[in-house]
């Protein structure tokens, strides 16, 4: 395990392989996870490419920082990250809120992006209503009221059926998450809209979703694509809100095709 002090927050992250290397990837993952969402994929992806992994603020074992945060800070929080690991320019993937804060990192520092992939994300997610009612079930009932209901957003039917041990750790994960963390993390998505950010990409851009995503919509993520110029949209079959659990070879592909070209 390795551990930074970012920003006046205490970041679990690990870093496999070179931080200078020519291809590298640093993954930020989903509301109500820790990096370990990413693992499916490594057996998938070439030998030669490095990967930045980090627990969000508020999320695994990272620490809260000063609070309240809002998106802003998760943003800097992954800038400071990278600039203590070394790394100067890579691609960056993200899931979900992962996906937002690579879009205010591209805002923030475009410098430090060679290409983005944005997984089951748009540039705002959900509405002021749908945060502020979920954010009131947790005050009254905790992680565990809303965890069945998320787990039939992030998993598809068959997975839940098919792969109960699995749907048991991943509800497991997020029920166990700090309640603050989890909060003020989806303060930080319900003020946040990155729509103008989007025209503004000028380096290669992957969207990718699945085609049972509860939580971010087929149609709600190609239009995320529709306005990034000369962006690449991928549909994953059989797949819900977290495609580097339940199709990890399917988004290993669109991975391994996307960033080996020049």
């Amino acid at each position: 395990m390795a551990f930074a002090n970012v920003n006046d927050t205490t970041v679990h992250y690990e870093m496999i392989g070179d931080a200078s290397a020519r291809k590298v990837i640093v993954f930020s993952n989903s509301l109500g996870t820790d990096f370990r969402i990413w693992l499916p994929l490594f057996d998938e992806l070439e030998d030669d490419v490095s990967i930045l992994l980090y627990d969000s603020r508020g999320h695994g074992l990272s620490g809260l920082g000063p609070s309240p945060f809002m998106m802003d800070d998760l943003v800097d929080d992954l800038i400071g990250l990278v600039e203590h690991v070394g790394i100067s320019k890579a691609v960056f993937c993200g899931l979900s809120v992962g996906g937002l804060i690579v879009q205010g990192l591209w805002r923030k520092r475009p410098d430090l992006v060679r290409r983005m992939i944005l997984c089951d994300t748009a540039p705002k997610i959900g509405t002021a209503d749908v945060w502020n009612a979920r954010i009131d079930a947790i005050d009254k009932g905790g992680l565990e009221s809303i965890s069945q209901s998320v787990m039939e957003r992030w998993f598809t039917p068959a997975f839940r059926t098919e792969r109960p041990e699995e749907l048991s750790g991943y509800r497991l994960m997020m029920e166990r998450q700090s309640i603050n963390g989890y909060v003020q993390t989806c303060k930080a998505l319900r003020d946040t809209d990155f729509t103008d950010v989007l025209p503004t990409i000028t380096v290669p851009a992957l969207f990718v979703v699945g085609d049972e995503d509860g939580s971010t919509p087929v149609d709600l993520v190609r239009r995320a694509a529709d306005g990034v110029p000369g962006s690449r949209f991928e549909v994953i079959a059989e797949c819900g809100h977290i495609p580097c659990v339940e199709q990890p070879e399917a988004l290993a592909r669109l991975i391994r095709s996307f960033t080996g070209k020049p």
